[in-house]
């Protein structure tokens, strides 16, 4: 985390939500939700043609749900659950697909049992079993990506060579399904360019060897991985991804694989952190600022806060979010590594590499603003461990102050 004294940086943080955790008395994650609507409008228009289908798994609340599907956008859902409440939430099914490469038999019975026609894969015993629960369903196949750039690779888990994507395909054929698309993702938080142009080649590869197998999907989903603004990396460094690139690089590349293809090619992606990560704050409060010598013999400043890793700020192990203090204006600061109130381990930051300048005057109760904390939140969090509750959330006004729901 970095810390901001004083109020809140106009660049960092907008009036309203700014307004709203002023405003608050208590613990919560608030929301800007015209803030998340600009930035999907915003990334319309950058990449003009490609349909929306946001990564319910960044903050699946109702709220940015309907706001969302209000402006068109759908849903990539990762199981039955998502399916079930992108629908109550107003986004048509005709716009949700199945973006998850594991699950069950029963995952995909459900799902299809919910009217989803469109589903992910990246094996051919997935398709097997596609094949059995959801008969005549359009399939698109995951290529591997190396997830170079990405504070988060997701290299691993997901996805198939461009080799095994063309016998993916050809087993959907033959299953009786319809093999549809291809997807990419290119790493949570990418930080360049580069990343999007080598997936757009693979790609460009698969869709060669499709052709000359007489296999001409529709579609190329994008995936996710478009960033956030606000981080800054473990050693406390801004991050400034390069988006006007990404985006240029995304739409040379969806030009170029519309002429390999040689007919309408459609184009989805999967944002997720990039539509709310920035529009979401906390309203913490401090535990406690202490100062102790450790086991290795060094003097170290320790700050406690409300939440940590278990309730709100699960992805501390990557990034450091930006701290405001706000009833704290200049005077002396002590270097001090983060961490949550819970008594575990985990609940903290590098010791090494994320220390951060914090007001030396802090005291128990002051409050704190994580800013763009928006991604994430609210879906990775327990329930209660060590006995500290999850986040409420609520909304920022237009008019300042917050509405709770």
């Amino acid at each position: 985390m970095s810390a901001v004294a004083g109020p809140a940086p106009g660049a960092l943080l907008g009036a309203p939500l700014a307004a709203a955790l002023a405003a608050a008395t208590e613990d919560r994650i608030v929301y800007d939700l015209a803030g998340i609507d600009e930035r999907h409008d915003t990334l319309r228009r950058e990449l003009p043609g490609v349909e929306v289908r946001f990564a319910m798994k960044a903050c699946p609340l109702d709220e940015v749900l309907t706001a969302l599907a209000r402006r068109g956008a759908g849903a990539d859902a990762a199981g039955p659950g998502e399916v079930e409440q992108a629908l109550r939430a107003g986004v048509p099914v005709a716009r949700i697909h199945y973006g998850n490469t594991v699950k069950s038999d029963r995952n995909i019975a459900d799902a299809h049992r919910l009217g989803i026609r469109t589903f992910a894969t990246d094996s051919v015993q997935d398709v097997a079993a596609l094949a059995v629960h959801a008969p005549g369903a359009r399939v698109f196949c995951r290529v591997a990506t190396a997830g170079t750039g990405a504070v988060w690779g997701l290299s691993d888990k997901f996805g198939c060579s461009p080799d095994d994507a063309v016998r993916v395909m050809e087993h959907a054929r033959d299953a009786g399904l319809v093999p549809a698309g291809l997807s990419v993702h290119v790493g949570s938080q990418q930080m360049t360019g580069e990343a999007w142009h080598a997936a757009v080649e693979d790609l460009g590869e698969v869709l060669r060897r499709l052709d000359r197998r007489g296999i001409r999907v529709d579609h190329v989903n994008l995936g996710g991985g478009l960033p956030a603004l606000g981080y800054r990396d473990r050693r406390g460094t801004p991050l400034d991804p390069p988006l006007d690139k990404i985006f240029a690089v995304i739409r040379e590349g969806t030009d170029g694989l519309r002429r390999i293809h040689g007919g309408p090619l459609d184009f989805v992606i999967e944002p997720g952190r990039h539509l709310v990560a920035d529009h979401g704050a906390i309203r913490a409060h401090v535990a406690r600022l202490t100062e102790r010598r450790g086991a290795d013999g060094e003097r170290r400043h320790w700050l406690y806060l409300s939440c940590g890793k278990f309730n709100g700020l699960y992805e501390m192990d990557g990034l450091q979010y930006r701290l405001v203090f706000p009833t704290h204006s200049g005077g002396p600061t002590v270097r001090a590594v983060v961490a949550g109130p819970t008594c575990d381990s985990d609940d903290a930051y590098s010791h090494e590499e994320g220390l951060v300048p914090v007001p030396a005057a802090l005291a128990s109760g002051d409050p704190v603003w994580i800013l763009s904390s928006g991604a994430y939140a609210t879906s990775y969090t327990t329930v209660g461990f060590n006995g500290f509750a999850p986040l409420p959330h609520t909304w920022a006004d237009r008019a300042g102050g917050d509405r709770r729901r």
